[in-house]
């Protein structure tokens, strides 16, 4: 292979990444099916299963708050520390990888049980946040370096296709995260339970995401090989003394390239409208359609059932999206990014006035494409901006752009949510204006490169 070079601003010379098989991009991210899966549980669950083991749903925001918080906290610090990390036989992201899946795994045992274990109302809510706490902090440390690998080992014409991959990839485990509750009622298993404690069909929905979650991770840890320090320095044009130098989070924020500002402003907007979903969705639908707020009801969990398989018509709209968005030209990603949030808000805002459960697959489908928009498109026009040398340290610090708009909307919904009469569909009709707004806000990204 011929390799070709470039010459950056500091004098060094950088070597142009190689293309990449199809393969070995597929396994850079193939444990993020099993990451997905993990995350897809928690949201689309959390709600139903707070409220059923006691939450007040004026305070359901509190529990929503946590995740983000963890997210916001724990990913720079493994952006930053796993730029600085080198382990022979693993490499730079992988034992973050690894470690987190881990303590994934054991936390996703404890969660769904948090009312199965004696504890009155106020004890088993208590471990259940800690719980969500401890699973957000491990799926973090365990999702971040499949970004990571992607900004450190793909080429600017591959990295559109490889995060579509990933997106994907990441679907494909919200599908199957969403519908095991839903399918295991079919079969037979519990869907109700006595007050205060979790169906069966979700906990062990929980079961099979742990053991998912550990074997897609081990195929990144045993197929894919990151690049050795030497080879990396190369690929990004790091020099030696770049390699010693330390940067304070606060600096690297003040140098950052302006599109991480204004795709920071996007996400605003989004990740607040998912939010919302993710809080009320479960209470939306059992109130537009089964016409109960009662989590204890029968028609309830029915709801939370049906909201699982809402989301799996998301994921499957967001997998085939993905394909969609993969073959974008460069030059039309920001059309088809305002485009795809557009869509979406049309189907958060259609949740208010639909009392079908039939017609909200319609709405669920184009919120999937909003979602497949928002993992595909920011980080490719990102990680396009940056140079290698903090790749991970900038990554972990635009997850800030997704948790805090998360932990912004969960504290006015202590506000908001009564203003509206305490109406969770209404809550729905906020994320599609919401998304609306972030749609019109793309068009002041202006896409660069670190070339």
């Amino acid at each position: 292979m011929e390799v070709q070079h470039d010459k950056i601003s500091d004098g060094a010379t950088r070597q142009q990444l190689p293309t990449l098989p199809i393969s070995t991009i597929w396994m850079i991210s193939f444990g993020f099916l099993g990451v997905q899966m993990a995350f897809s549980l928690q949201s689309s669950n959390m709600g139903r299963i707070f409220q059923t083991i006691g939450a007040d749903p004026h305070t359901l925001g509190f529990f929503f708050i946590l995740p983000p918080l963890a997210g916001l906290i724990v990913q720079p610090l493994v952006g930053y520390f796993s730029d600085r990390t080198w382990m022979p036989r693993l490499g730079r992201r992988i034992p973050y990888l690894l470690v987190g899946a881990i303590v994934a795994v054991i936390v996703m045992c404890l969660l769904p049980n948090s009312g199965s274990f004696g504890f009155g109302p106020v004890a088993a809510l208590t471990f259940g946040a800690v719980a969500i706490l401890f699973m957000d902090v491990s799926s973090n440390v365990a999702m971040q370096p499949f970004k990571m690998m992607v900004g450190d080992m793909v080429n600017e014409e591959q990295k559109g296709f490889a995060y579509s991959i990933q997106s994907f990839l990441s679907n494909s485990g919200a599908v199957l995260a969403c519908i095991f509750p839903f399918l295991l009622t079919m079969l037979g298993v519990s869907n109700s339970a006595p007050k205060g404690v979790v169906p069966q069909s979700v906990v062990i929905s929980f079961y099979v995401g742990a053991v998912v979650l550990i074997i897609c991770s081990l195929f990144t840890v045993f197929k894919v090989k990151e690049y050795s320090p030497e080879e990396y320095a190369a690929y990004h044009g790091i020099t030696n003394e770049e390699k010693k130098e330390k940067v304070s989070f606060i600096r690297l924020l003040r140098n950052a390239p302006k599109v991480f500002w204004t795709i920071s402003l996007v996400q605003l907007f989004c990740w607040m409208g998912f939010q919302y979903l993710w809080t009320y969705g479960t209470g939306a639908v059992a109130a537009n359609v089964w016409n109960t707020t009662e989590p204890s009801s029968s028609a309830y969990q029915a709801a939370g059932n049906w909201f699982g398989i809402l989301s799996a018509v998301q994921a499957v709209a967001a997998v085939l999206w993905s394909l969609v968005l993969a073959r974008v030209p460069n030059d039309k990603r920001k059309f088809w990014y305002a485009l795809s949030l557009i869509l979406g808000g049309i189907g958060f805002g259609s949740v208010f006035f639909i009392h079908n459960q039939g017609a909200l697959l319609v709405s669920f489908v184009l919120i999937g494409i909003a979602w497949a928009a928002m993992m595909t498109f920011p980080f490719t026009i990102l990680t396009n901006a940056l140079s290698g040398k903090n790749m991970g340290t900038y990554l972990g610090l635009f997850n800030g752009s997704i948790c805090l708009p998360q932990i912004i909307a969960s504290c006015l919904s202590f506000a908001l949510f009564p203003v509206i009469g305490s109406s969770m569909p209404a809550m729905i009709l906020i994320s599609g204006i919401l998304l609306i707004v972030g749609a019109f806000t793309v068009s002041i990204i202006k896409e660069t490169s670190a070339r």
